[in-house]
C-alpha cells in the first residue's frame, strides 16, 4: 500500500503561481511512478503529468505543458507540481496518485491515489 498525501491547494488570482505538494508513504516511493491529475465540476478527471521512477522522464497534457512542472525528491518522499501562469480554466481538485507504469498514468489510471487539494484561480 502506499498512501498518498496533496497539499498546497488554495485561492490565486491569475496569472500567479502555485506548488503543489503530495507526500508518500507505505512501499518505497522510488519504485513507483507518480502523476498528477485534477477534476473540475461537472467534467471529467483529466491527466496533467507524470514522472517516471527512475531517469525522472516526465510527460505533460497539452493543456499544461510549458505551464505546469513535475518532479520529485525521493529522499523526501514527495513529488511536487509547479503550476505558472493559472487561468482561471485551471480551477479544479488536483489529486496525485502512484502507478508502477507511468504508461498507465498517462492513460488516466493510477493504483493508489491521495484525497486531493482544491486549487481556485480567479479572474
Amino acid at each position: 500500500q502506499v498512501q498518498l498525501v496533496e497539499s498546497g491547494g488554495g485561492l490565486v488570482q491569475a496569472g500567479g503561481s502555485l506548488r503543489l505538494s503530495c507526500a508518500a508513504s507505505g512501499r518505497p516511493f522510488s519504485s513507483y511512478a507518480m502523476g498528477w491529475f485534477r477534476q473540475a465540476p461537472g467534467k471529467e478527471r483529466e491527466f496533467l503529468a507524470a514522472i517516471d521512477w527512475s531517469r525522472g522522464t516526465t510527460n505533460y497534457a497539452d493543456s499544461v505543458k510549458g505551464r505546469f512542472t513535475i518532479s520529485r525528491d525521493n529522499a523526501q518522499n514527495t513529488v511536487y507540481l509547479q503550476m505558472d501562469s493559472l487561468k482561471p480554466g485551471d480551477t479544479a481538485v488536483y489529486y496525485c496518485a502512484a502507478d508502477l507504469s507511468d504508461i498507465h498514468l498517462i492513460a488516466g489510471r493510477g493504483n493508489y491515489w491521495g484525497e486531493g487539494t482544491r486549487v481556485t484561480v480567479s479572474s
